[in-house]
């Protein structure tokens, strides 16, 4: 970016208009898109536009087109669905429809339209792109406008969001509403797995999804499920024999429950749908199981977004206001997508045309071409369930004298049985012998290590904590008797898995009659990444973190937003402090200064989470995550012992005999850990630079730290746009 300034100069929204229409099927996430639009736009002096009801809304126009306020958008970030409504729409498919739309539009000086919808949604959107030239002549030849208006708005700028629990839509990692969808599917097949152990039965899951099996595919890895049927692999020929074994294998390992994952659009090779009743029915007849069938259905719609959909849909949305402000006349339309932790902008109908070629690959039954299609994170999940949900016979096995010892180190994580699950059963396919050490180095020099099977750690990855035992002693002291455990068990490599050694429920307490703020202290140590990413999640006044020093000033200008905030229709604050941000001023301190300078507007009060932070069951993501770095890094350590073994070398104190493995960019990289050394604030234990201290110029621009953009002091948004610039070439 040549000249950083002049280009945010040219980002002011003065006199531009903005429309943002949610269209389609709901999602959750929705509402915090149309929130950080709404905020964004309003940040750099646009004018923003509520569509209410999507297209149909557009084309009745009336009061289904209001300007929307900063207050107007307070308290949306949390709740499911779509506040400013979705219809379908059969009026915007026709010309004449497209036309009224035109109209209803330039009567509102509207040029700028944010769709956030399905890829059926965004098509039209560009369609009426498209035609706008041709409508607003049409306009002017029948007097519905004039020459001036038409030339004043000769142009018509699209940008697209894609809003959809399927996560069907190719260019993207991740549609808004789709992690949401995977919470409300965990949610229920926790629940339905105590009922069915219970009673040793078999349940029939039916997921959402159309024609794309990422819900079930993700749902299954996450659950541990014995089968999953989706329509871009369908199971070969003989798929019941084998399924029906695996299943009666399992019941003989004493195994209670059977899981089955259907896609709603499963089918078999020759294109036959497969139905939830047709595996029931081949349940009963073959095996003789009590077996239920659950449909969920819309049940994966509803509820509150989780917390990824709400910053997600934050980041688009902020992206989305600035490709509309940077668009010129005859710039294409654009969607939102997300690639690795960044956002950024694809051509639209390219992404479009491509998820076109999925389904047309699966009805031209080229289904491994589907798959690749789909992208390199729907292909990795099926290799990690294929791998993971097969136990081969002892004979399949390949031949290998090693011994791997997997043990939890630190503070206890959601997520960490899911990946000694992982760990252990991927050890086991390459022929290892797997220990399991017990409370961390402490147990690992006590002796407390004996072999864990594939049948031990099933059922592990919905639970939270450490199955294992962990603990925070370091092995420093202790190296000459762990050394002696090694040696007495005969260990060749050791996997790792541990650290460096609820803001909705609270804010709606405090919707009511009384105006109130919260101040909340998150845990962390010295990164303050919760406190952030939480203040983001939850729409947070202020979130005060070690990174990002702050002073009595910071606090004072804070006091004043929230107190003029209390002053509208707007009841409720909230208040972020990680745990070590600063030594003098405290969570108390911060608490004591709000209380008093809000005396008479609002009143405080103050919780601090702490351990709770760390338990309860294990997200969708931390399970799915957790899965796959396992199994990662025990095919690396796997790959790694057959190379030094045939090279005969010994390799405990090389540089590449112990590595981090972490998710960079896109792609789950390792790197040794001594070349860490220098990336690292071992006296805080934080790294020295952390990605995620980018999203906070964002939090505070959607938390009303300033009124509105201004180009004499653009800080905050020349952040925003240097730090895209950097990310998306560095892709």
């Amino acid at each position: 970016m040549p000249d950083t300034k002049k280009f945010i100069e040219n980002l002011s929204g003065a006199g531009k208009s903005i429309g943002v229409l949610t269209s389609g099927g709901d999602a959750q996430g929705m509402n915090a898109a149309v929130r950080a639009v709404v905020r964004m736009g309003i940040y750099v002096g646009a004018k923003v536009y509520f569509v209410h009801e999507g297209y149909q809304g557009m084309v009745d126009g009336g009061d289904n087109i209001k300007e929307a306020t900063w207050e107007s958008v307070s308290s949306m970030l949390q709740v499911g669905g779509t506040v400013i409504g979705s219809a379908r729409c059969k009026d915007f498919r026709t010309h004449e429809g497209r036309l009224r739309a035109a109209l209803n539009l330039v009567q509102r000086g509207i040029t700028n339209l944010c769709v956030i919808g399905g890829d059926g949604s965004l098509t039209g959107a560009n369609l009426f792109r498209e035609e706008w030239s041709g409508l607003l002549d049409e306009l002017v030849q029948s007097g519905q406008i004039s020459e001036e208006a038409a030339q004043t708005h000769s142009a018509l700028h699209i940008v697209g969001m894609v809003g959809s629990i399927d996560n069907d839509f190719c260019g993207t990692d991740m549609t808004i509403g789709t992690d949401s969808a995977l919470h409300r599917i965990i949610e229920v097949v926790d629940a339905i797995m105590t009922t069915a152990q219970s009673h040793q039965r078999t349940f029939v899951l039916e997921v959402m999804g159309r024609h794309c099996g990422y819900l079930a595919l993700v749902s299954a890895l996450a659950c541990g499920a014995d089968w999953v049927l989706i329509p871009e692999m369908p199971p070969k020929d003989g798929w019941e024999e084998q399924m029906c074994h695996k299943l009666s294998e399992n019941r003989a390992d004493k195994k209670r429950l059977n899981i089955i994952i259907v896609a709603e659009g499963a089918i078999d090779q020759n294109n036959k749908p497969i139905t939830t009743e047709l595996i029931k029915d081949l349940v009963v007849r073959c095996l003789g199981f009590d077996t239920r069938v659950t449909i969920l259905g819309h049940v994966q719609r509803g509820g509150t977004p989780s917390a990824f959909d709400r910053i997600l849909a934050s980041r688009m949305g902020v992206e989305a206001v600035l490709a509309l402000l940077e668009a010129s006349p005859g710039t294409p339309a654009c969607v939102v997508s997300l690639c690795g932790n960044q956002a950024v902008r694809l051509p639209l109908m390219e992404c479009v045309q491509m998820t076109q070629e999925v389904q047309k690959a699966m009805d031209e039954k080229r289904f491994e071409e589907a798959v690749k299609l789909r992208g390199r994170s729907f292909e990795n999940n099926l290799n990690t369930y294929k791998l993971l949900s097969h136990r081969k016979i002892d004979a399949e096995l390949p031949p290998s004298s090693f011994n791997v010892a997997v043990l939890n180190v630190g503070a206890p994580a959601a997520g960490m049985n899911a990946a000694v699950r992982s760990a252990v059963r991927v050890g086991i396919t390459e022929g290892h012998t797997m220990f399991a050490v017990n409370d961390g180095f402490e147990g690992f020099y006590k002796g407390q290590i004996k072999e864990i099977k594939w049948g031990d750690v099933g059922g592990w990855t919905g639970q939270g904590g450490s199955l294992l035992g962990t603990k925070r002693t370091l092995p420093a002291k202790h190296i000459d008797k762990i050394a002696e455990q090694m040696k007495i068990h005969n260990i060749n490599a050791l996997l790792v898995i541990g650290g460096f050694e609820t803001c909705d429920r609270i804010k709606q307490s405090a919707s009511g009659t009384k105006r109130r703020v919260f101040i909340i202290e998150t845990m962390g140590g010295y990164c303050g990444y919760l406190a952030t990413v939480g203040g983001l999640a939850a729409g947070a006044d202020a979130a005060y973190i070690y990174e990002e020093p702050f002073d009595i000033r910071d606090l004072q200008s804070n006091v004043e937003h929230l107190t003029e905030k209390m002053k509208t229709s707007i009841q409720r604050g909230l208040v972020l402090r990680n745990e070590n941000s600063s030594e003098n001023y405290t969570t108390d301190f911060i608490y004591q200064l709000y209380s008093e300078e809000g005396k008479g507007v609002f009143d405080c009060r103050k919780n601090v989470l702490g351990h709770m932070q760390q338990g309860g069951a294990p997200s969708p993501f931390d399970r799915n995550f957790g899965t796959k770095i396992a199994a990662k890094a025990m095919q690396w350590i796997s790959k790694k012992l057959k190379e030094f073994y045939r090279e005969g070398r010994v390799f405990a104190n090389s540089e590449d005999s112990a590595c981090l493995l972490g998710m960079r960019r896109r792609a789950l990289v390792f790197q040794p850990v001594v070349q860490l050394k220098d990336e690292t604030d071992f006296v805080h234990r934080i790294p020295k630079e952390q990605w995620w201290l980018r999203l906070r110029p964002l939090m505070k621009i959607l938390a009303k730290y300033k009124t509105s953009y201004d180009v004499s002091d653009s800080g905050q948004l020349e952040h925003i746009v240097r730090l895209r610039a950097k990310d998306i070439s560095s892709i």
